[in-house]
C-alpha cells in the first residue's frame, strides 16, 4: 500500500512540473503571438496612414486606383504572409505546451489500454 501511495504521489509531481513547464511555455508563446501582433497592428496603421497621404495628392482619378491597386495587393500579400507566420507561431505554442506532457502520455497510455482490453473481455 505504502509503495502505491508514493508512486501516486511522484506521479502527481511530475504532473505538477509538467503543468507548471506548459505554463511557462505557454506563457512566452503568448507574449510572443501578443508581440507579433501588435506589430502587425502598428505597420498596418502606418501603411493606411501613408495610403491617405498619397490619396490626398493625387490629380487624377486614374493615378488614385492604381495606387489604391498598389495598396490593395501589397496588404494582401502582407495579410497572406502574417497568417502564415500566426499560424506558425500557434503551432509551435501547441507543441511547446504539449511537451512536457510527453513523458506523462507515453506512461498512461499502455495501462489505458489494458484497462480497455480488460472492459471489453469483461463485457463481451
Amino acid at each position: 500500500m505504502n509503495a502505491q501511495f508514493e508512486t501516486f504521489q511522484k506521479a502527481s509531481k511530475d504532473n505538477v512540473d509538467a503543468a507548471l513547464k506548459a505554463f511557462g511555455v505557454t506563457t512566452k508563446g503568448v507574449q510572443t503571438i501578443v508581440a507579433e501582433t501588435a506589430d502587425y497592428a502598428k505597420k498596418s496603421f502606418e501603411a493606411n496612414t501613408a495610403l491617405v497621404e498619397k490619396l490626398a495628392g493625387v490629380k487624377t482619378f486614374d493615378k488614385a486606383v492604381q495606387i489604391q491597386a498598389d495598396f490593395v495587393k501589397t496588404s494582401l500579400e502582407g495579410a497572406v504572409a502574417q497568417a502564415t507566420k500566426m499560424g506558425q507561431l500557434y503551432t509551435a505554442l501547441a507543441k511547446d505546451a504539449y511537451k512536457p506532457f510527453e513523458g506523462a502520455v507515453a506512461k498512461a497510455a499502455p495501462a489505458a489500454a489494458a484497462v480497455v482490453v480488460a472492459a471489453t473481455k469483461q463485457a463481451a
